[in-house]
């Protein structure tokens, strides 16, 4: 069963770093599509950043893209998210997520419009930032 902990959520003033990691295991297969999700009480959960970890390729949603980066360390199996520069607006419940996958599919990638489908999720890790 696939297991998935977030960390690194805190309280920050507005302008500020954070950098969250989420650890994954329990997996049998060796290739993810991975995200990172944040939800506000009230509002639907919000597609953040995807890593694809057979290309390693990475999308970040338009509204972070100049702040937030996603990474994965591969002999830690943990994804990261680095946001920088944070904003009020960035307070939230951040999420990773992950579909383990037994091989990779040539020209594959995350689908970005079907993230909310992916099977797997932490419990997430709050994130509070002050003006």
């Amino acid at each position: 069963q696939v297991r998935l902990v977030e960390s690194g959520g805190g309280s920050v003033q507005a302008g500020g770093s954070l950098r969250l990691s989420c650890t994954i295991s329990g997996s049998p297969y060796n290739y993810y599509c991975l995200a990172w999700f944040r939800q506000v009480p009230g509002k639907e959960r919000e597609a953040i950043a995807s890593l694809y970890t057979c290309t390693y390729r990475t999308s970040v949603a338009d509204s972070v893209r100049d702040r937030f980066d996603v990474s994965l360390d591969t002999a830690e199996n943990t994804l990261y998210l680095q946001m920088n520069r944070l904003q009020p607006d960035d307070t939230a419940v951040y999420y990773c997520a992950a579909n383990p996958m037994s091989f990779c599919v040539s020209g594959g990638n995350c689908h970005w419009g079907a993230l909310r489908e992916l099977p797997n999720w932490g419990q997430g890790t709050q994130v509070n930032v002050s003006s």
